[in-house]
């Protein structure tokens, strides 16, 4: 088996387990739009990434919908939980897939790391996951999150903005200043002031 089709192998073991994903969101199972989402985003960002890289991004979300929120307590402690429990999931789960596709441990571990977040800002492929992550959140979902949170103060929004910002590069503060990322149009003065101080 060449590295291409052991990619391509890994990343339709992927797409299909994402395609189970019950929850529909512009009339595809939402985790698989999502993780399509993360590619092309990473494409357009860093388009030399790493392969381990490439799988991560599309093994991020993978299968989110079997660990629902509801399985934690409802309180912050609860929901720091859930996304650590999370994390180890989607790696695990990612991990398994890959040793399917014939990828051997070195690269899984690698890939395991960068999913399940280990290492942000000194692992150099955690920060890169994190980066996409964060400019897919700016450009596609930003806006919804909002929508469904009309009770937040301003400075509540600011405080989210900044916490996001503070999780990504300088390469991906330029790249979402520069006009490559297509910034939700109502909330751009928010996060301008977010980011600006303005």
């Amino acid at each position: 088996m060449t590295d291409t089709d052991r990619f391509q192998r890994a990343i339709a073991l992927f797409d299909a387990a994402n395609a189970e994903d019950p929850n529909q969101d512009q009339g595809q199972p939402k985790e698989l739009l999502y993780a399509q989402r993360m590619t092309e985003m990473l494409g357009r960002f860093a388009p030399a990434a790493p392969e381990a890289v490439r799988l991560a991004v599309r093994a991020q979300h993978i299968q989110r919908w079997k660990v629902p929120r509801s399985s934690y307590p409802m309180t912050k402690e609860g929901y720091y939980a859930w996304r650590t429990g999370l994390y180890k999931f989607h790696a695990e789960t990612a991990g398994e897939l890959m040793q399917q596709a014939g990828y051997d441990e070195a690269m899984i571990e690698r890939v395991k790391a960068a999913v399940g977040k280990r290492g942000i800002k000194v692992n150099p492929e955690t920060q890169l996951l994190e980066d996409v992550t964060d400019l897919v959140f700016i450009e596609y979902y930003m806006l919804g999150f909002a929508g469904q949170h009309g009770d937040y103060s301003e400075e509540k929004w600011l405080d989210i903005i900044r916490k996001t910002w503070k999780k990504m590069s300088d390469d991906a503060h330029a790249f979402a200043l520069s006009g490559k990322l297509k910034l939700p149009e109502p909330l751009v003065p928010l996060i301008t002031k977010a980011v600006t101080g303005a």
